[in-house]
């Protein structure tokens, strides 16, 4: 691991803010578990059940962690410029550390999801569905899958726009627009939207033809944003390295 990729890593959670950023996500994560356990039906009680919601709620945050991680990468690249002596065309810069940090926030949030359900799961006085922890070993790389997808269209769109809360918004509204156009040809939702993958992943029940969905959606969204996004950075005003 070079330096470059060291500096990433340490800044995609270096701050207080971010730090905070990455509790309050948690906390989130927390309070959905303990309210589903306390609402749900005994049948509903399940580590599958609860990961889907509390994994996607934290999901909507991940995004985030990466479109902090490019507006870094905006800074190097502006500072490279200003030492180089022309501002209008700054030096290049490497994509690809920052794009490979997000995974661990990304990580994090996810580990600290399963964590929370666990626990909830397992802590709850009340009653709870016949078998509580089926699939709970695919639900717990599906979340894991889930937050890296999340992060990577974080730094895909934090590419593409300069905003970081335009970024942020169309990090859920786009996914989420798209999953509504296909309403109407569902079998199209698991190959072309996160959320569609999403379901599959943490139902914890997948089968060939789902991580085949799922690696579809890795490369359209995960893969393919950011490799335009890189392409964007360097057309805009300089060399984007790998």
């Amino acid at each position: 691991m070079d330096e470059t990729t060291r500096a990433a890593l340490r800044r995609s959670l270096g701050t207080r803010a971010r730090r905070w950023l990455l509790a309050g996500t948690v906390l989130a994560g927390l309070l959905a578990a303990v309210a589903l356990v306390a609402a749900a039906a005994p049948a509903d009680r399940t580590f599958a059940a609860l990961s889907e919601t509390v994994q996607s709620l934290m999901s909507v945050v991940t995004p985030l962690f990466g479109i902090l991680l490019v507006r870094d990468l905006r800074g190097a690249r502006a500072d490279l410029g200003r030492r180089a002596g022309s501002p209008a065309q700054p030096g290049p810069v490497r994509v690809l550390p920052s794009v490979l940090a997000v995974g661990l926030p990304a990580v994090a949030v996810a580990v600290a999801g399963v964590l929370i359900c666990a626990a909830t799961l397992a802590l709850t006085p009340a009653a709870v569905a016949d078998e509580p922890w089926r699939h709970a070993g695919t639900v717990a790389v599906g979340s894991v899958l889930v937050q890296i997808v999340a992060g990577l269209v974080g730094t895909g769109l934090g590419l593409l726009l300069r905003s970081t809360v335009v970024a942020f918004l169309a990090t859920i509204v786009l996914p989420l627009g798209l999953f509504a156009l296909l309403g109407g040809v569902e079998a199209a939702q698991p190959w072309l939207t996160p959320f569609g993958s999403v379901r599959n992943l943490l139902s914890g029940d997948m089968s060939l033809l789902r991580w085949a969905q799922w690696l579809c959606v890795l490369l359209l969204w995960g893969v393919g944003l950011n490799i335009a996004g890189a392409m964007v950075l360097k057309r805009r005003g300089g060399p984007a390295g790998g």
